[in-house]
């Protein structure tokens, strides 16, 4: 492979850090968040080929993994976890995988990531096969965890995408749709923690967001598949049903109630 620019190990464009005062280090770091969602919408055309491709192996049962490490692995997780109660799906459809195993969600597990063969042992324990769709993320973009999964799904046939912040890296080269975010060089040297995972944070939003619209689980621009799961949302389903089916409170939440969902009381009733 080509060489490249390890951005995410550059130096910060500030140094000192120790003698700024608490004001000044908040400032700088805000205005390096800043550069953030600009690095981003560059890399919308290849976000967007990624949710189109998903989108159509999603209408045959197909699933998405995440695969990471460290902070790009529990992005994944996180992501993945909020599916459920926000848009009603079923767990098992995207679904986060971290180098170490769930316990790396909350302590690191010493050299997890150095192992190019377990991603793939942990993905055959959910027989991914080639319906599915597997998305690397490292913002080196050289974590042997994720290089070892994206080649091995290859091999078998599934299509994969590489989120990493350091274009042209072996995950960036080695992914079929590599979404390379230059955020460059981190407020705390090489801590990717920050920009880089924030630019993460982003892109898996925007991923499984735009996903969710386009098979159809939000109606104009409500989690109409959302879980009830809390009074909050018991009340936004409420608030819900009596913009979408204009009725009182009341009886909205009677209708809620009754259905079960808002999704189901809309179908219902919606003429």
């Amino acid at each position: 492979m080509a060489e490249f620019k390890k951005i995410t190990e550059t130096a910060s464009l500030y140094d000192h850090l120790e003698e700024s005062g608490t004001t000044a280090l908040l400032e700088n770091i805000n205005l390096e968040d800043q550069k953030v969602a600009v690095a981003v919408k560059k890399v919308i055309p290849s976000i967007s080929k990624l949710v189109d491709e998903i989108e159509q192996r999603f209408y045959e049962g197909g699933r998405l993994f995440y695969i990471g490490a460290g902070t790009s692995g529990r992005l994944g997780i996180l992501d993945a976890s909020e599916i459920p109660p926000t848009f009603g799906m079923p767990h098992d459809r995207v679904i986060g995988l971290i180098a170490g195993g769930d316990s790396a969600i909350r302590k690191a597990v010493e050299f997890a990531e150095d192992n190019t063969e377990q991603a793939w042992i942990d993905l055959q324990q959910y027989k991914i096969d080639e319906k599915d769709t597997l998305v690397g993320i490292a913002a080196s973009g050289t974590t042997p965890y994720v290089l070892g999964g994206i080649r091995d799904a290859r091999k078998n046939g599934i299509l994969t995408a590489g989120i990493t912040n350091n274009p042209g890296s072996p995950l960036a080269q080695s992914a079929e749709i590599p979404i390379e975010i230059e955020v460059g060089p981190e407020f705390v040297t090489g801590s990717t923690r920050m920009k880089s995972g924030t630019s993460q944070k982003l892109v898996l939003n925007m991923i499984t967001t735009a996903l969710m619209i386009r098979i159809g689980r939000v109606i104009g621009n409500k989690m109409v598949n959302m879980q009830l799961s809390n009074n909050k949302l018991v009340d936004r389903g409420t608030r819900y049903l009596m913009e979408g089916l204009h009725l009182n409170y009341e009886e909205a939440q009677k209708v809620l109630h009754k259905y079960g969902s808002v999704r189901k009381a809309l179908d219902a009733l919606k003429k």
